[in-house]
């Protein structure tokens, strides 16, 4: 295996390069202006750590695999074309009105409590470039109104001269039936050939989203043709660059759905959060390989603070609606959930409540930190860490940054000191507190409302920050063992190297499995198995245009049940993919039942109250090698290992500073065993053992943190 992955952060660009059995990982900067440059300095690092010629890699590697956060930042900063939408006549409004209260979605809840004082985004499509065509389809997807296309030509026309770069068309109940959706393409076509129309995209609402509901499927297509062209260009720019290196491969772009896929089979809408989602990846491989069970993974970098969750089992979790910015979407995408917390969040004072704010705004790589020396002159949570003695001021980055302990005083004690009343090391501890709070609530939240106990999961943590911080949130939040698992510092990206070219179709459906009222199963047979057959064919269609054979291809069924009324639908993954008799309903029914009472307990599950299927998913993809863990433990003696200095070092819990053992990578053997306080400075992070605690390496990296 010859594979390069990137993902790329609002700070830290992070490589992880496996050619053959050796795995080396890599980071560098940022470099927002363009992306291609801090790539290439991380694929740069890594080849060299490898003693591998860069053009002799890129020529002989069989993949290259991309994370992004581009299209996130462009929807922050409201970058994007002039979008124009093509709705059904009468819903011209739906789009603005979002649900009457979709301004709230996005918000944090404190906001969405107060919705009067909240401020509404400002529209990616605004309401004059918002146009009606005559036509409608029932629900049934029987055409009521037939398509008066010199009306969509009238309409198209209007669009273009007020200046849109983007065409949207979403009309009613176009995923049951999406002819007219099809009819106004081709028409667009006819009226704007290609060499007229040039670059501008067309999104049909249907091909972006295939569940019901309308407002959810426009904005989704809207979200999608903003982000289209900055997605296309900057990708493009990116394949132009490995090209020019000798790479000739079609390069691959993880998705928020957890697989990836050539470009010219890439939504941008796809690409959110996928760099995240690579890493629940990423943890997910690593249970099932190592058997640890339930899984919380905490992916802290320099601009945010990620939260994802693998239960023992695999049982995927996903967001059926999730909120991208402000905009709430239709698109399958695994569960996360976002702090503004990570090592370069701003702190600030909170007048209100007399204390310190962190986030969610950051110093990001430019000009990054106060202590980077890079004209950054507001405290961050990095230079709080720096002040307390938990870095290295000179092997930072593995030297690449030298860290300046007089700015970072100089930032705290402009910024907050005098307000707070405090000196520098008390507003640091105050800091560090703050922000491993914030991250132990987000946690602890994320895991009750699921049913869960904290105490019953491992805490795996990783990203440029991630064992840094990982004790302090640990015993906020009640956790009592914590893995920083192989790679941590570039975890995320060594998730992008297993994933699999995964399509993802899915389709909103009224089944029911169960009748309650009738005590009847259901037996539309042929009706459920053309609907399984019609998204696994988008899915195969998919992947053959990437060059895959239709021998390698393989389908999983997944849907989303409920039972009677409930709010709350469960994702279910099932080993049959067709129906064709009474046996196999109970047996879909029998494994949604199993599921459902080990996520909510047991004689939670309700069948008698009727089981409803709301939508019909088929994930299509094709196997291939993944990084191998070794063991993630070691039964022998452990050793203690002879530290390569001591400095004074300050922790929250205790009042005076305490000389602690400082060890270098040499210590992360697994024979060893390091009590706290302790400190490990590697290249990538930082490993930091607070008092109370114990770390323990494993083979490949791997290091335990265990309460005493």
């Amino acid at each position: 295996m010859k594979r390069i992955s990137v993902d790329i952060g609002g700070t830290f660009t992070d490589c992880f390069f496996a050619w053959d059995d050796k795995y080396v990982e890599a980071k560098a900067l940022t470099t927002h202006h363009n992306l291609a440059q801090g790539f290439n300095e991380a694929l740069d690092l890594a080849c060299r750590r490898a003693e591998l010629d860069r053009d002799d890699v890129l020529s002989q590697v069989d993949s290259v695999r991309y994370a992004t956060t581009l299209g996130t930042n462009a929807l922050i900063e409201r970058k994007g074309p002039r979008v124009g939408a093509i709705v059904t006549h009468g819903f011209e409004d739906t789009i603005p009105l979002s649900r009457g209260r979709g301004y709230g979605e996005g918000l944090d809840p404190s906001m969405q409590q107060n919705l009067p004082a909240a401020e509404r985004p400002e529209p990616l499509v605004h309401r004059s470039l918002i146009r009606s065509v005559q036509e409608r389809v029932n629900s049934a997807g029987e055409i009521v109104v037939p398509l008066v296309e010199q009306n969509v030509r009238t309409m198209v026309r209007e669009l273009v001269d007020a200046g849109a770069q983007a065409l949207v068309v979403s009309l009613v109940n176009a995923t049951e039936n999406p002819t007219h959706e099809l009819r106004i393409m081709e028409i667009i076509q006819e009226e704007y050939p290609e060499h007229q129309l040039g670059a501008i995209p067309v999104l049909l609402g249907h091909q972006v989203s295939g569940r019901k509901g309308e407002y959810v499927r426009a904005t989704s297509t809207i979200v999608d043709g903003f982000l289209h062209g900055i997605m296309f260009h900057a990708m493009s720019q990116l394949a132009n660059n490995l090209r020019d290196s000798g790479y000739d491969k079609p390069m691959l772009i993880i998705h928020n759905s957890g697989g990836m896929a050539q470009m010219n089979s890439t939504d941008a809408l796809q690409t959110i959060h996928s760099g995240p989602v690579a890493g629940v990846s990423a943890a997910e491989h690593l249970s099932e390989s190592s058997g640890i069970g339930n899984i919380i993974t905490t992916d802290m970098g320099g601009t945010s603070f990620d939260i994802g969750l693998v239960p023992a089992g695999g049982v995927k979790h996903y967001d059926f609606q999730p909120t991208i910015d402000r905009w709430l979407v239709s698109v399958p995408m695994i569960h996360l959930e976002t702090l503004g917390a990570g090592g370069g969040s701003i702190a600030s004072y909170d007048r209100i409540h007399h204390s310190v704010r962190l986030g969610p705004e950051s110093a990001g790589s430019d000009p990054g930190p106060a202590c980077y020396d890079r004209g950054g002159l507001r405290p961050t949570v990095t230079d709080a860490d720096l002040l307390l003695g938990y870095l290295d001021p000179d092997n930072y980055a593995n030297g690449f940054i030298k860290l300046n302990r007089k700015r970072a005083v100089f930032a705290v004690e402009e910024q907050l000191c005098d307000e707070l009343d405090l000196d520098v090391i008390d507003v640091a501890k105050v800091i560090k507190r703050s922000v491993d709070e914030q991250m132990a609530i987000g946690i602890a939240k994320e895991l009750r409302v699921r049913g869960y106990l904290p105490e019953d999961f491992t805490m795996l943590a990783y990203g440029g920050n991630g064992p840094l911080h990982a004790c302090g949130i640990a015993d906020q939040a009640g956790i009592r063992k914590i893995l920083a698992p192989p790679f941590s510092s570039v975890f995320s990206a060594c998730g992008a190297g297993n994933m699999k070219q995964l399509h993802i179709h899915e389709r909103g459906v009224h089944v029911v499995l169960y009748n309650a009222t009738t005590r009847g199963l259901y037996d539309s047979y042929d009706e459920f198995n053309d609907i399984v057959a019609a998204l696994e064919a988008r899915g195969a269609e998919d992947l053959r245009r990437q060059g895959v054979g239709d021998g390698a291809i393989e389908h999983r069924l997944e849907m989303d049940l409920r039972y009677g009324n409930q709010l709350v639908t469960t994702a279910v993954a099932f080993d049959i993919n067709r129906i064709h008799g009474v046996g196999d309903v109970l047996h879909l029914i029998r494994t949604f039942s199993d599921i459902y009472s080990k996520r909510y307990g047991e004689g939670s599950a309700a069948p008698e109250a009727g089981i409803r299927v709301q939508t019909i998913r088929v994930a299509s993809y094709v196997n291939g090698e993944t990084v191998e863990f070794d063991s993630l433990h070691h039964d022998g003696e452990r050793t203690l290992p002879t530290p390569v200095g001591h400095r004074d070092v300050h922790f929250v819990a205790h009042p005076r500073a305490i000389t602690t053992a400082i060890y270098d990578a040499d210590a992360l053997s697994h024979h060893h065993v390091i009590p706290g306080p302790a400190i490990v400075t590697t290249e990538n992070t930082t490993y930091l053992v607070e008092p109370g605690w114990r770390l323990e390496p494993s083979p490949q990296g791997a290091v335990w943190f265990l309460k005493d």
